[in-house]
């Protein structure tokens, strides 16, 4: 299995950030596992996609050092080949863990090294993607971490995103950021379409965007349906976060169904899996069960991920196999 759109601070393993807090001298509110991990879980009230970013302060107080990022990359990396995963791609924002004076390089560094120690010592393949963030006065972050994906591609590093309140800040208002990434020849994501209309997944992708996080409202556009899959453009869905933070109401207005029927091409993430609570099976499984999907719809969604996924395309050849493979033995499974 492949996922494609994972956040690093969204993901981190409860038991694992006590750990981090003690080894940085972070004094948490709450010191017991079950206790954080409730307070890192978004409400089941979660009115908004601004009410499910709140939910990234804590997790950010401890990866604010060498030691703690190298060592949430590695165990999350550590956690996902356990869950039966064979490639992912972690984001992050650099920007957001320098509150001790970390330069984004430091933090790209140290992400890296655990990305590393994990691929040495797991059967994972990862890359990362580093997250502009959507703001007014951090132009200059931004344009730096564009600038620090340049120097790391290929290099552990595979795109950059932007990430953020998308409501609040929209996209046509970072077109600079993207057009320095395009002459630096680096791989666009947007998160767009999630908690604004299809507008903005038009402006994501005149900034370059070749992938679209989340995307859903996408759907609202009948022309941006054609040219989706004209460009075949990948939208990186993601179920249980789009429910969550009201991007739709409810599963019957999910467009999933929509968009295979139109020929979008289509890809099953988790996005957050601690804040969400969830796993890239539990995101399959209740797509599976909600939508009636057929087995050869499902193993067509995994394949999709590693055609949508920053590699060479050898790579790419040898992983479908090993998806492919894995993917209907976990099938065979679910049908006892």
């Amino acid at each position: 299995m492949i996922d494609l759109h994972l956040h690093l601070d969204g993901s981190l393993n409860p038991k694992n950030m006590l750990w981090m807090a003690e080894m940085s001298g972070v004094k948490l509110s709450f010191t017991e596992e079950n206790e954080l991990k409730k307070q890192m879980m978004v409400e089941p009230d979660c009115k908004n996609l601004g009410d499910y970013l709140e939910k990234f302060d804590l997790p950010l107080q401890v990866l604010q050092t060498k030691e703690c990022l190298e060592y949430a990359v590695y165990e999350l990396l550590k956690e996902l080949q356990a869950q039966g995963l064979c490639y992912a791609e972690i984001r992050f924002a650099p920007q957001l863990h320098q509150q001790r004076n970390l330069t984004q390089k430091e933090v790209v560094e140290s992400a890296v090294k655990g990305l590393e120690k994990a691929m040495k010592e797991f059967p994972i393949e990862a890359q990362l993607i580093l997250c502009c963030m959507r703001g007014e006065a951090n132009h200059a972050e931004n344009l730096e971490t564009v600038k620090i994906a340049k120097e790391f591609l290929e290099k552990g590093v595979c795109a950059v995103d932007l990430a953020g309140n998308e409501s609040a800040y929209p996209t046509k208002m970072f077109e600079d950021v993207f057009l320095l990434a395009k002459e630096q020849n680096v791989p666009i994501i947007i998160h767009a379409g999630e908690a604004a209309g299809a507008e903005s997944v038009e402006e994501a992708l005149a900034c370059g965007a070749v992938r679209i996080g989340h995307g859903i409202h996408s759907i609202e556009s009948p022309e941006l349906l054609e040219r989706l899959k004209a460009e075949k453009i990948y939208l990186e869905l993601c179920y249980s976060s789009n429910l969550q933070t009201q991007a739709v109401k409810n599963s019957c207005e999910y467009p999933l169904i929509e968009f295979l029927k139109k020929g979008i091409l289509v890809t099953i993430n988790t996005d957050n899996m601690t804040v969400s609570n969830t796993s890239l099976k539990r995101e399959y499984r209740l797509l599976k069960e909600t939508f009636q999907l057929s087995e050869e719809m499902l193993l067509q969604l995994a394949e999709n991920s590693v055609e949508a996924a920053f590699l060479p395309q050898k790579k790419k050849l040898k992983l479908e196999q090993k998806v492919k493979q894995e993917f209907l033995k976990w099938l065979s499974t679910e049908r006892i």
